[in-house]
């Protein structure tokens, strides 16, 4: 550093500075006072000091701004690239070389693009400045973001280029730093790591190049680097290529940085539900149809941090069959999470979203055969879910077995799904039907965030994820509960859970006899499970998904009348003591859980 003191004039001070500055081009000239007075009469006394700072302007190659090369605004193709994932580089590289585009790159992204035989001119070069601060700060420099910016339509904006010898960027080609793959591995990462995996350079030129997508065509996907290149070649200057691409960059940029907003947001609060939510989607397929033929419909699956490797049927591998329709995925999505809540292995058969048989057995094939006998109307083209895998004798069992409604008609479904296949299961199964879709998922995790939309909005909750193990069955009645009627009570319990409002689920032996779903008023759901439960009533266990706001000559009643020997149900209604005295007069035990099940 050299400096000077002086008390001489502002003239003699500035003719100094003049001659520092042309013995030695590249300094920066500071003045300041070196007094405390700032009043009109004492500026005749202030003392200046003049500090000349060498510095240095870029990597040693270049040494001074003459030899830096200057860039015309015109008649020269640029491309810039930055990559991360350098998939498919070498053919980008090669590809824009050949069609006369001069690559300008960084670090990584430059050596590898050198070692395909690339020619690239580095970002240096270009901002006459060195990458700093540990690669911090390397391209948010106007000479990178001037390029990209200007608009080639307004004469000020070029000549505002060519005044500061800034060339134009036709196309930008960018991905991010891995945040989403670095603070989502299963080694973890910590906090300062993960602040520093927080691209801000790449973020900066996709959205610059986005935005100005009139004029520059921007690439964050190496997919679509075929296309890029092809509209290269072309004569015709497609501008909704342009936005699409454009499009993509934009969301691009807000799936990283709602990955960064929900890893932060852990980081500082943890709060389940933050002030503001943002889901990246991406787009699993397009379905046939929705619901209903006349409505459009897709799958999409979900990218938050919250769902890496967390499980679902969003995520599941499809081994054969038709393609997965909107009602599908949703009687899928029923069928897997109630078998997964269970321990023993167990079969679980889903009519429109309502497990219509469940029965848990060591032998699987026995569960299942007692899974569609719980009703085998409803299981007839239906869904059918195993907590086990599907090995040779089971995949045969569901092939041949007949309907036990006339013992000859061969059962029929749209799905089997389980969280793994044997070789020769699969084999068999792919031979029951072309159509039978078959999938292999994954148990879902634990203490998800639901969300449901409503018009104009969203909700949100904790996922029903309690099981028996999780509370108390309070027995309030005279009678006790025996071991086997208790465990049929938490069976029932754990059945009713997935069984839509008002439901009953009736159940003995680890199996489901008969359930009521979806009636609006619960007596008529009882009355339905005791049709479908039969003779086999008697002696079975009742559970139901919310309190009984009667007892006397209603659903508690009639239910002891029935012959059941054990009811289950969350307690809370003001005639709690009614329903307790009614099962006291029939001699029926009644558990009360505390814990409702509501699923509309």
């Amino acid at each position: 550093m050299l400096s000077a003191s002086s008390a001489a004039t502002t003239p003699a001070t500035a003719i100094a500075a003049k001659a520092f500055r042309t013995q030695i081009p590249q300094l920066h000239t500071i003045r300041t006072r070196t007094d405390h007075c700032f009043g009109p009469q004492q500026f005749s006394k202030t003392s200046y000091r003049l500090f000349v700072h060498p510095v240095k302007a870029m990597a040693e190659t270049v040494a001074t701004p003459q030899s830096a090369p200057k860039l015309s605004t015109s008649g020269r193709k640029q491309a810039l690239i930055s990559l991360s994932d350098k998939t498919d580089l070498a053919k980008l590289g090669n590809g824009l070389q050949e069609l006369g585009y001069t690559i300008v790159s960084t670090g990584g992204t430059a050596s590898a693009l050198e070692g395909a035989g690339v020619s690239v001119t580095k970002v240096e070069e270009l901002t006459r400045f060195p990458e700093m601060l540990d690669g911090r700060v390397k391209t948010l420099h106007p000479g990178i973001h001037g390029g990209i910016l200007a608009r080639r339509d307004q004469e000020h904006h070029m000549e505002a280029l060519e005044k500061h010898e800034i060339g134009t960027f036709d196309v930008v080609v960018v991905n991010l730093y891995p945040f989403y793959a670095k603070v989502s591995s299963s080694s973890g990462i910590s906090f300062e790591d993960g602040i520093e995996n927080i691209d801000i350079g790449g973020p900066a030129m996709i959205r610059a190049a986005a935005k100005n997508h009139r004029d520059v065509l921007v690439v964050v996907d190496s997919e679509d680097y075929p296309d890029l290149l092809e509209f290269l070649r072309g004569d015709s200057d497609d501008q909704q290529f342009r936005r699409k691409l454009a499009w993509k960059a934009f969301q691009h940029v807000a799936s990283y940085d709602s990955a960064v907003s929900e890893w932060l947001w852990k980081q500082t609060v943890g709060d389940k539900f933050p002030p503001s939510l943002t889901v990246p989607l991406s787009l699993k397929d397009q379905l046939r149809y929705g619901e209903n033929p006349h409505q459009k419909a897709a799958v999409y699956a979900d990218k938050s941090l919250s769902e890496v490797n967390a499980g679902g049927i969003a995520t599941v591998i499809q081994h054969h069959g038709k393609e997965m329709s909107y009602n599908n995925y949703l009687d899928a999505d029923a069928a897997w999470n109630c078998v997964c809540d269970f321990n023993k292995p167990t079969c679980v058969v889903v009519k429109h979203t309502n497990p219509c048989g469940v029965a848990s057995r060591n032998d699987i094939i026995e569960a299942y055969r007692l899974a569609v006998k719980a009703d085998p109307v409803s299981a007839f083209g239906g869904i059918v879910a195993f907590n086990v895998e599907v090995d040779e004798a089971l995949a045969k069992d569901i092939r041949e077995f007949r309907s036990p409604t006339d013992g000859e008609t061969r059962m029929f479904y749209e799905i089997v799904v389980a969280p793994k296949y044997t070789a020769k299961g699969l084999e068999v199964l792919r031979g029951k039907s072309k159509t039978l879709r078959i999938l292999e998922a994954s148990k879902n995790n634990k203490g998800k965030l639901s969300l449901r939309q409503i018009g104009g909005g969203w909700l949100a909750q904790d996922s029903d994820d309690l099981t028996p193990e999780d509370i108390q069955f309070n027995v309030m009645s005279d009678k006790t509960p025996q071991e086997n009627e208790l465990n049929d009570a938490q069976f029932a319990w754990l059945c009713v859970k997935h069984v839509k409002s008002n439901a009953i689920v009736i159940a003995k032996n680890n199996c489901m006899l008969g359930m009521g779903s979806g009636q609006p008023n619960r007596l008529e759901s009882l009355r339905i499970a005791m049709r479908k439960a039969g003779d086999e009533v008697k002696g079975a266990a009742l559970a139901s998904d919310a309190f009984f706001p009667f007892a006397w000559n209603d659903a508690v009643e009639e239910a002891c009348q029935s012959g059941v020997s054990v009811i289950a149900e969350p307690g809370g209604s003001i005639r709690d003591k009614d329903a307790v005295e009614c099962c006291n007069k029939y001699g029926v035990s009644l558990v009360f859980t505390n814990v409702r099940h509501f699923r509309h």
